[in-house]
């Protein structure tokens, strides 16, 4: 009797199966195909990457659209091949699919998408470094906490510091950072190397054009840095309650203005820096590509170990800054590609709250030191820890706030660095495009820095005497040591910054 009620039941089990595996799926919507084209119409469709591929699957996801037939479906309706995102995102792996499938799968993959060439090639502790990983909720989360930290325990001094880096990096430094083989990326000595390496294949006239363009950009650098303080002096107005009469905190809409005009001259800066490099590109020998062949991108184990090149007591310590940035960069850039362009770290926006002067000060000015890469991470989760609930809500909930902003700024700094990329064809980029492009780049950053101060404000005003001490003990660095103001990563002695209550309604 049990025997037959078993054979029952797996018979009714079969039959439903094949009901459902002859469902025929619902014809599309008007509503899902609008859905899908606003998707699709926030990317460049015919040079998709994978990452691109993965963020596009996931948002059909989100948008209630099933996977399989049903989306194949839908994406032909709308004039999109379904086959395109397969290739570059292939789907789970089927039961009975062998290991053997799934690396064919792979190399299709790879032939058909110009992705980061070193991504499935290099890895550092145990980890691959992606743009969907910087972009992730939790990489988003633990960085926004860390900044929470190092803003509420810091002063401005410790908000002003920025590594030199941080600007205008359309040219894959920080990617080849990240995935060094020798995870050597975060120590001071990774740029150094692999820029004394290039500036002694360089032959005079082209070290000469570096030379000039630090010098020419040098004013720029400098008013970049400066122009960031208004704002970190309103955001730490806004945590300190030090507002004008009747104000009730920050103004949004001048916020995101002024950041607009900053990245408006980040995109001068790095229009310059792309000409200029382009030119020293295009203008290597057979020798020199030679040698920069033997130069590994994303393994510093393949750089000889030299001497610096420049002298430095010949020339101000931020032109010597400026040129070896230049050649580091301009050595990622021509070993790189636009992915590693694209690419950012997660503590790359929002620069305004002291991150890096917790993270990175420590560390100027010493040889060989290497900054701790788990400082984010397990920082920020002590952070949320030390918060009650409705305070950890306020910084939890910001990564859903910026979630459009941050989408948004992904393609346009794809296409920011694929405008730039032009120079190395030995073509004119477009300047315009460049810079409009880094305006709106600019308002983006700009709102992500508004929800930061804003929320950072309210949580700062908020606690307890028991959780400051609590978050005082957690910082890694006393807030005057050194002592900031800093210009990226120089100390300055007082200086000017305008009347910032434009920036407070």
């Amino acid at each position: 009797m049990k025997k037959q009620i078993a054979l029952l039941i797996m018979s009714l089990i079969m039959g439903a199966s094949i009901v459902f595996a002859q469902e025929e799926p619902q014809a599309a919507t008007e509503e899902q195909k609008t859905a899908v084209k606003e998707i699709l119409s926030k990317y460049d469709t015919k040079t998709l990457t994978a990452d691109e591929a993965k963020t596009i699957h996931r948002a059909l996801r989100d948008a209630g659209i099933r996977g399989g037939r049903s989306e194949d479906d839908l994406l032909q309706s709308v004039g999109f091949d379904p086959e395109v995102l397969k290739k570059l995102d292939p789907p789970p792996s089927r039961p009975g699919e062998t290991d053997g499938n799934k690396e064919e799968s792979s190399g299709e993959q790879k032939s058909e998408n110009k992705s980061l060439p070193e991504k499935k090639q290099v890895k550092t502790g145990g980890s691959k470094y992606t743009l969907e990983q910087a972009c992730s909720d939790n990489a988003q989360l633990k960085t926004i906490a860390f900044d929470g930290l190092a803003y509420i325990t810091g002063d401005f001094g410790f908000d002003t510091f920025l590594p030199p880096g941080k600007v205008s990096d359309y040219f894959g430094f920080q990617y080849m950072r990240d995935i060094d083989a020798k995870e050597g990326g975060h120590n001071t000595s990774f740029l150094t190397s692999i820029a004394s390496n290039i500036l002694k294949i360089l032959n005079d006239r082209q070290k000469a054009e570096l030379m000039a363009a630090a010098k020419e950009q040098e004013a720029d650098i400098k008013k970049f840095a400066e122009m960031r303080f208004p704002l970190i002096k309103a955001f730490r107005r806004n945590l300190e309650g030090s507002l004008p009469a009747g104000s009730k905190g920050l103004n949004k809409a001048a916020v995101l203005k002024y950041s607009a005009g900053l990245y408006e001259l980040d995109g001068v800066i790095a229009y310059k820096r792309a000409e200029v490099m382009g030119k020293v590109i295009n203008s290597l020998t057979s020798e020199q590509k030679t040698a920069f062949a033997k130069l590994k991108f994303g393994d510093s184990r393949t750089w000889p170990d030299i001497p610096e090149q420049l002298e430095k007591r010949s020339m101000p310590h931020n032109i010597n800054v400026a040129v070896m940035t230049y050649a580091s960069e301009m050595f990622a850039w021509y070993a790189g590609s636009i992915d590693a362009d694209t690419y950012f770290c997660p503590e790359r926006h929002g620069m305004y709250f002291g991150g890096f002067g917790m993270k990175t000060a420590p560390a100027m000015g010493k040889q060989n030191y290497s900054i701790s890469t788990a400082l984010t991470g397990d920082s920020g989760e002590a952070f949320l820890n030390t918060l009650d609930e409705k305070q950890r809500k306020k910084i939890t909930e910001i990564v859903e706030l910026q979630r459009k902003d941050l989408a948004e700024i992904v393609t346009t700094r794809r296409t920011i660095s694929a405008e730039l990329r032009r120079f190395q064809k030995g073509e004119i980029a477009d300047k315009a495009k460049v810079l409009a492009l880094s305006k709106r780049y600019g308002e983006l950053d700009g709102e992500m820095a508004y929800f930061y101060a804003s929320a950072f404000g309210e949580v700062g005003k908020s606690l307890t005497s028991e959780q400051k001490a609590k978050l005082n003990a957690l910082r890694t660095i006393n807030p005057s040591e050194p002592r900031g103001p800093f210009l990226y990563s120089d100390p300055l002695k007082n200086p000017v910054i305008p009347n910032t209550d434009f920036l407070l309604k």
